[in-house]
């Protein structure tokens, strides 16, 4: 394991501030210190091409940045703070003063994490850390037990995913900053929920990206949907994959964050001998027994490899957990009927009993979306290593339109969604607004100043569009209309419907947090069947007792099946109906007992959950 070299500006409240980068290819580096100080200090140069100085009058907010053989002038790679924005100048970020409350914390076990994903832009009228953190309460009543957040690392402007940042160190300052996203997570933590940060190591936006002239940040050697990509395994790699390392420990160490989820670590490119996700596993294991406390790295991946997730000895990078992108293709094409771009090849009945027991659909299958055989087998990994999801931020946000699910499939099959993911033996995740049916959409935002780089993007975007049945205009990234048409409404608290959904949401979530079957699943003792005769799905947990029963109608229309026999189980009690008024359904007879093997009909687009009576 390689040892770590700290960057960036670190404050001492004794000794004042160490400044160091990395311009391997620079004979000479200075630190300017802007007003108050109006000063420039000389670096140290030091070996493997890092440059340090010892500025003992530079304190917390001191706006600095370097100057690279007396000519460029830029912020610094690793700024903990752009509090003007992507082209300014850095300040200086106390990580020592922060008054934590969480001494307590421990983390919550993996298998119990609930994750509810939100884009802190949108999810409140403020957009803002402070803005989350006064909605906590609802999330807690929910019962999620994590929220995820897409990136905060520095973008361009004040309207973006995340996905543009540019200083993976500084916390975006139109969120609040640095001391506002620790309060966001003391908070969380006081509430019982963990917090995990979504954050990209595969790429850098293009506004504001200074890093070719501090040293060889990227390589040629490999392309990404994004150009070339990041230095992972040729000359002067080191440097490189230490400045990410570096990254993971500050989210983990100074502002507690319980779990990174790595973007398309697919868009990785290592060849070396000891991969970067392995050894930044290594690294997080290391930071974990120091701190006493877990941390979590989840990788978003479309390509089903479960070398990622598997241990060491089994040539596995050790990460724990993955996202499964065929759990939601599966489920989103069987509901809407689309077979359009990736969701080509998707929908099957057979399918859709496959992924709740074997994890991916294709695990070593060809493709003809791929036109090759794809993915590997996840026969040996355990349930709770698999994050899956109806609805996601770029399954939703990269619709032309940005429609969430609540706009596309009847509110009844809404129900029977929900239940397929909360239900699944995996990881659930949900997208705000889902758990009440949010109607506005989520849609692709920018707010960049550069106009040809506005012009490329809205033009990306058409392009993507291409293989997709679309109708319509996409709307102008550009735009502050397209930001403000994708904040949530809220409208359960007026609309009865909405509140309805939402309680199904809650009792779906309940059910998972206290059923004995559900608490701690196990794949290997979850039985799933479907036949295209009749299009409901028989999910049987049996980890432990009492066993419970999922029936799952695709239909739209009342299906009548005979339950399968179960040699351990005389009989069921009906514990959950979607269509039960209580949930906003059209009402139903609800049977309390049902003898094993016996006939039931389902009502259209329903969901019914059976426990074992013991």
């Amino acid at each position: 394991m390689s040892i770590l070299r700290e960057i960036g500006a670190k404050f001492n409240p004794e000794k004042g501030t160490v400044f160091t980068v990395w311009a391997p290819e620079a004979s000479d580096v200075e630190v300017k210190l802007h007003a108050p100080l109006s000063q420039k200090l000389s670096l140290q140069r030091e070996d493997f091409g890092y440059w340090t100085a010892l500025a003992e009058n530079a304190s917390p907010g001191s706006r600095y940045s370097y100057v690279l053989d007396g000519k460029e002038e830029r912020p610094d790679p690793a700024s903990h703070y752009q509090p003007d924005g992507v082209h300014k100048a850095s300040a200086v970020v106390d990580h020592t003063s922060f008054n934590w409350t969480d001494s307590k914390w421990k983390g919550i076990p993996l298998e119990q994490y609930i994750i509810y994903e939100l884009h802190v832009g949108t999810f409140t009228d403020e957009g803002t850390f402070e803005g989350v953190t006064e909605k906590l309460a609802e999330l807690k009543n929910l019962g999620v037990t994590a929220i995820e957040l897409m990136p905060v690392a520095q973008f361009p402007g004040n309207r973006n995913w995340g996905y543009d940042g540019v200083y993976p160190f500084a916390v975006q300052n139109s969120y609040g900053g640095p001391d506002a996203l620790k309060k966001l997570v003391n908070a969380c933590h006081q509430q019982g929920l963990a917090v995990v940060l979504d954050v990209v190591y595969n790429h850098f936006g293009p506004e504001g990206n200074y890093l070719r002239d501090f040293g060889p940040y990227f390589t040629g050697k490999y392309h990404t949907p994004w150009g070339d990509a990041l230095n992972f395994d040729e000359n002067h790699a080191d440097a490189v994959r230490n400045f990410f390392f570096q990254n993971a420990q500050m989210w983990f160490r100074d502002y507690h964050i319980d779990a990174l989820r790595l973007d398309a670590v697919h868009a990785i490119f290592d060849m070396s001998a000891r991969h970067f996700l392995e050894e930044l596993q290594e690294h997080t294991k290391q930071l974990e027994a120091q701190e006493g406390r877990p941390f979590i790295l989840i990788a978003e991946s479309d390509l089903n490899d479960v070398r990622l997730i598997n241990p060491s000895e089994k040539g596995g990078y050790g990460l724990e957990a993955q996202w499964n992108d065929d759990f939601h293709h599966v489920i989103h094409a069987m509901v809407t009927g689309e077979q359009n771009g990736y969701y080509a090849g998707f929908g099957t009945t057979e399918q859709l009993a496959k992924v709740m027991t074997k994890v991916f659909v294709y695990d070593g299958l060809y493709s003809e979306h791929r036109k090759r055989t794809f993915g590997s087998s996840a026969e040996d990994n355990a349930a709770q290593q698999f994050v899956v999801c109806s609805q996601n931020h770029d399954q939703v946000g990269n619709r032309m339109l940005g429609e969430r699910l609540s706009q596309l499939v009847d509110f009844e099959m809404l129900k029977v969604v929900a239940g397929l993911v909360l239900l699944s033996p995996y990881l659930p995740m949900l997208f705000m607004g889902e758990e009440y049916g949010e109607r506005n959409p989520f849609l692709y935002f920018v707010s960049h100043s550069d106009k040809d780089l506005i012009q490329a993007v809205r033009k990306g975007r058409r392009e993507e569009f291409s293989s997709f049945a679309w109708q319509g205009e996409a709307p102008d990234p550009q735009s502050e209309d397209t930001f403000m048409q994708s904040k949530l409404q809220r409208g359960y608290t007026s609309d009865e419907q909405q509140l309805r959904l939402r309680e199904f949401y809650k009792r779906l979530i309940h059910l998972r947090k206290s059923s004995a079957a559900l608490v701690k699943p196990d794949k290997t003792k979850v039985e799933a069947h479907m036949k295209d005769s009749d299009k409901v799905l028989h999910l049987l947990h049996k980890t432990q007792q009492p066993y419970l029963y999922c029936l799952f109608n695709m239909n739209m229309q009342p299906t009548t099946i005979s339950l399968k026999h179960t040699s351990d189980v005389e009989s069921w009690k009906t514990i959950l109906h979607s269509a039960d008024s209580t949930w906003g359904g059209p009402g139903a007879d609800i049977t309390q007992e049902v003898a094993n093997g016996e006939k039931i009909t389902l009502p259209a687009a329903s969901v019914i959950l059976l426990e074992q009576v013991k």
